[in-house]
């Protein structure tokens, strides 16, 4: 088990900002393993975070149990499996920096257009809903991809979903029931790369206390935000992890 009191000083943080995310306030929880990365390897702080973010998923999935959107789900999770498969044997190959740049670039872009087409009042719920399905396999198979490489999953997820403008709680119950399927989905692929320790499980265990509690004050919180602002929310959300993803992958690849 991990015993560095600056790791304990960084990933209880980390945790915490992992329990808003899966309470609802979707996309900050990028920015745990690059703050664990700080006191050890980014292997290390990915293989701590998974059965944590697993245990989180349980209590958001609850939290939102009755709200979400089955063509959605239907439609993203096989090609997240995609994804995952790709991560995986591409994981020799492929530059984490590379893929946190292109990510946080691409979400920077994004996030911005739509916060400006919603300060102008257009409409922003897609025109077909039904329609242009191969968007949602590509997001499906982005957020595999990434969530693999980096759990940086959220933002391709969101780029597809977002504008669709569904209830506040339904998109949060859909995004848990989602990840909760992806991060299972990760654990095969984990194992057989031989990222879980005893080490790194015990440590995910004396984190699961703060991981817990910190879900439902994430929960709680969210639903006190009004259902009107939760979307700007977001997007501003989405914007700072995107900076923060293209800032991380630009020095990455700069060292």
């Amino acid at each position: 088990m991990i015993t560095d009191p600056i790791f304990y000083a960084l990933a209880i943080p980390a945790v915490i900002i992992l329990g808003l995310a899966k309470g609802g306030f979707a996309g900050v929880g990028v920015i745990a393993v690059p703050l664990m990365a700080l006191a050890v390897s980014p292997v290390v702080a990915a293989s701590v975070t998974l059965p944590i973010l697993i245990v989180q998923d349980v209590v958001s999935v609850w939290a939102f149990r009755r709200t979400w959107d089955r063509k959605i789900l239907i439609l993203m999770l096989p090609s997240a499996a995609v994804g995952i498969f790709a991560g995986y044997a591409l994981a020799a190959f492929v530059k984490p920096g590379a893929v946190e740049l292109a990510i946080g670039a691409i979400s920077l872009v994004f996030a911005i257009q739509r916060l400006w087409v919603e300060r102008g009042g257009a409409v922003l719920a897609e025109p077909r809903p039904e329609g242009l399905p191969w968007r949602g396999v590509l997001a499906g198979v982005a957020a595999g991809f990434t969530s693999q490489i980096s759990h940086a999953g959220g933002p391709p997820f969101q780029m597809y979903v977002l504008p669709k403008r569904l209830a506040r709680d339904t998109f949060i119950g859909t995004s848990a029931l989602f990840f909760a399927a992806v991060n299972w989905m990760k654990v095969p692929a984990y194992l057989a790369l031989g990222q879980f320790t005893r080490g790194s499980l015990a440590t995910s265990a004396v984190l699961l206390p703060v991981a817990i509690g910190s879900t439902w004050a994430g929960v709680w919180l969210v639903r006190r935000v009004p259902s009107e602002r939760f979307y700007q929310v977001i997007y501003v959300l989405l914007i700072l992890v995107g900076g923060k993803l293209a800032w991380d992958g630009a020095a990455s690849l700069l060292r």
